[in-house]
């Protein structure tokens, strides 16, 4: 029979990485909110729609000021790069660790690294549904969000540096061009992505929404999902922020629910613009089915 270890000799091993974090990802105002009310609706499956101001119940995003103040030891810049990217592992960490075996995780971050850290680890990853959406509508309601102008929001959507501003609520995000941003989940990621268009979620919720359920492994019932489809549709996510206001509304921009369409770019956008776009995108655009 050996000796028994010693406090000065045992070791304990390194706790493997738990794969248990399935990213809600998408490009700003692409249609991650929508998903995320229908995903709280479905799994909670309750008679009156759950308030917009609670879909964080579902799981937490990975720009969360409040995360990024819990495991840091110090004071912190939410609008420093290096503060986020330093803290951002010990948060994944904080969030694989909670024993669930998913953990929906909201983020808008490209999957690349950023001053040499990885964004999106495999190591704690799950899976990735990717939301899509034309960037001439992307661009058009970017620049309603971040009260910006047409042109800047077609320029930021074209820089490979470009990044979100901190702020009290929101650490910075890196998001690259918007084609990288695509190629980056759909054809770099090391494990499986489910990829949804938001045009069609507005054609085919019934259609989108079951096959979302379908890929996440949650079991399927027809009146859960007519229910969860009613309860997140446009008109009432639209009238629960008109009554009660949506925190994750930007502070100097319009209203998070705009319009809910798809095509505004056609009356929003010059000819010139739609051509500044197309020559920094076209050819993801045309791979995915936005070809004018």
């Amino acid at each position: 029979m050996s000796p028994r270890a010693t406090p000065k000799t045992a070791t304990r091993a390194p706790q493997k990485a738990k794969k248990n974090i399935v990213w809600l990802a998408s490009y700003p105002k692409s249609g991650n909110t929508w998903t995320r009310a229908f995903l709280i609706n479905y799994l909670l499956n309750t008679e009156q729609p759950v308030p917009i101001n609670q879909i964080h119940r579902l799981g937490i995003g990975d720009a969360v000021v409040n995360a990024y103040r819990m495991v840091s030891k110090g004071p912190f810049d939410p609008e420093d790069p290096a503060a986020a990217t330093r803290l951002r592992p010990l948060v994944l960490r904080g969030i694989t660790g909670n024993g669930a075996d998913m953990n929906f995780v909201k983020t808008h971050a490209i999957n690349d690294t950023a001053l040499g850290e990885a964004l999106i680890p495999d190591p704690v990853t799950r899976m990735a549904v990717y939301i899509l959406r034309n960037p001439l509508d992307v661009a058009l309601s970017y620049a309603r969000h971040y009260a910006t102008t047409v042109d800047g929001a077609i320029d930021a959507l074209a820089r490979p540096d470009h990044t979100t501003k901190g702020s009290e609520q929101s650490m910075v995000q890196f998001l690259g061009t918007w084609s990288d941003h695509v190629r980056s989940w759909v054809d770099r990621a090391p494990f499986p992505v489910h990829v949804m268009r938001y045009e069609d979620m507005i054609a085919d919720p019934k259609m989108a929404f079951s096959g979302l359920i379908q890929a996440l492994g949650i079991p399927g019932d027809d009146d859960r999902l007519a229910r969860a489809i009613r309860h997140s549709s446009f008109s009432e996510l639209k009238s629960q922020e008109d009554r009660a206001g949506f925190v994750e509304r930007a502070r100097d921009g319009q209203s998070f629910f705009h319009t809910g369409t798809a095509g505004q770019w056609e009356s929003g956008m010059t000819d010139s613009q739609v051509a500044r776009m197309r020559q920094a995108h076209g050819a993801v655009m045309d791979r995915f089915g936005y070809t004018k």
